[in-house]
């Protein structure tokens, strides 16, 4: 007998996961991709995980490219890659049943088939990538009036992630693409969180961590902007020249180019211990501000009911 998925249990809600101001969405069922591929499905508490490395790497190239017709011939190669059997088509199709068995919600048409190729419809489902997406945005928007306020956001949106992207998944270049787009945005998302931590003045906080993310990519050099600025305000100026040459090695010995304008710039503002390295924007916002924030999650919270009840009325019709 073939095992078609796995019931695994849902995650201890966190404030990265609860309906909250900053938009997460309620809907019931939620694909999740920054992890191991899962369907999570709210109303009973738990996710699914398609068993095979084939049957994920499928749910999640249909979940990436939701409301856009994918042909066979894309499919058969993501999934067999250049030279699939010859009973590729057949396996395909038995892969979608399977896939059309496993996921919730009953009543709901979630994969369609074309005439060329196959279609997921998302409805009123939701995404991890999409709230992963939009918790980053309003993060770094908010970032140069309300730092503090973007740390949070930030931080929410990265606990997101349970490990790589499309994890176990990405065998095709469709989901490596994908995977490849998401691990940017992380690490885009990462910097931005640090930034922001910078200008709340909890430099001391993160030395550690912008060590740890200047080990792990060490041709990056944002990060290494990053903790030369924390480790100056940390007094530590030696420390913060020290990494700018390790910068250096690294980019020199290994694509044979010399630091950014802005990491030398960095170096010769610590230098000249130049004033605006130790200038921190305000962390607390004017009043004004905090009631016009308070007033936006006010109207996230009602609209976030009004769809709550919408869904309850929606089931108890049948619908």
């Amino acid at each position: 007998m073939t095992v078609l998925a796995l019931a695994v249990p849902a995650p201890p809600h966190t404030r990265a996961t609860r309906p909250s101001e900053a938009g997460d969405t309620v809907e019931a069922t939620e694909f999740r991709l920054l992890g191991p591929v899962t369907v999570h499905d709210r109303a009973t508490g738990t996710g699914i995980a398609p068993c095979g490395p084939k049957q994920r790497a499928l749910l999640a190239t249909l979940v990436v490219h939701a409301g856009e017709q994918l042909s066979v011939d894309r499919l058969v190669e993501e999934l067999w890659g250049e030279r699939p059997p010859a009973n590729a088509p057949s396996a395909l199709h038995t892969h979608i049943a399977r896939l059309r068995r496993l996921l919730p919600a009953p009543g709901h048409e979630w994969i369609s088939t074309l005439p060329t190729g196959y279609l997921l419809s998302l409805g009123r489902a939701s995404t991890d990538v999409a709230r992963f997406t939009r918790l980053s945005g309003q993060g770094r928007a908010t970032a140069p009036h309300d730092p503090r306020h973007a740390a949070a956001l930030l931080d929410r949106a990265l606990a997101l992630w349970q490990g790589t992207a499309l994890q176990d998944s990405c065998q095709g270049p469709l989901c490596t693409a994908e995977a490849d787009r998401l691990e940017e945005q992380r690490l885009t998302t990462l910097e931005a969180l640090y930034e922001a931590s910078l200008n709340c003045g909890r430099h001391a906080e993160i030395v550690c961590d912008l060590e740890r993310l200047t080990a792990a990519h060490p041709l990056r050099e944002r990060p290494y902007d990053l903790l030369m600025t924390a480790l100056y305000r940390c007094g530590r100026q030696s420390e913060a020249l020290g990494v700018y040459e390790r910068a250096r090695r690294r980019l020199v010995g290994t694509l044979g180019v010399e630091p950014g304008p802005a990491l030398r710039c960095r170096l010769e503002a610590i230098l000249n211990h130049c004033p605006t390295l130790t200038a921190s924007p305000a962390c607390h916002p004017d009043l004004a501000a905090q009631v016009t924030r308070l007033q936006a999650r006010i109207d996230q919270l009602v609209a976030d009911q009004a769809d709550l009840l919408r869904l309850v009325q929606d089931r108890a019709a049948g619908r």
